[in-house]
């Protein structure tokens, strides 16, 4: 029997790649993985977020920068899956073609997650969630250090 190799930054990295590729799969031809993370963090936050938040969850939790966060909400209000809602704060509200895009993704997404994780051990599963949310926090440390 083969030995596992020891985790590090290339296997879950390979393990990140490998999954983003099953899920960018379900996204419908234009559409960027990018936008479906934002379209996500719109729905989890009800449908409704504040622009600034929803950029800064881009910068925060997917790293990207400033002008690729606000470029990708950008293309989402000209696409027309997230829409300007007026008053007096800068909300963004999903579309109903935005609703449904996400709903289809979420599952689509838990039927992919389903099939490779389904069957793995739950101690397993619930050890590797504690070390990768460890290194995320470190990560993030490391990062607002400079």
């Amino acid at each position: 029997m083969a030995t596992a190799p020891a985790v590090n930054g290339q296997v879950i990295g390979m393990a990140h790649y490998a999954t983003r590729a099953l899920a960018e799969r379900l996204l419908p031809q234009g559409t960027t993985f990018h936008q479906s993370l934002a379209l996500n963090a719109a729905d989890a936050a009800g449908g409704t977020i504040e622009r600034g938040a929803l950029t800064e969850r881009l910068t925060g939790a997917v790293k990207l920068d400033l002008p690729a966060a606000e470029r990708t909400v950008a293309e989402l209000t000209s696409a027309g899956l997230l829409e300007e809602r007026p008053g007096d704060r800068p909300l963004l509200e999903l579309a109903p073609v935005g609703e449904a895009l996400v709903q289809t993704y979420k599952a689509g997404v838990a039927d992919i997650t389903a099939a490779l994780y389904g069957d793995l051990p739950p101690e397993d599963l619930a050890a590797a969630g504690r070390v990768l949310t460890e290194v995320t926090a470190r990560a993030d440390a490391m990062l607002a250090a400079g």
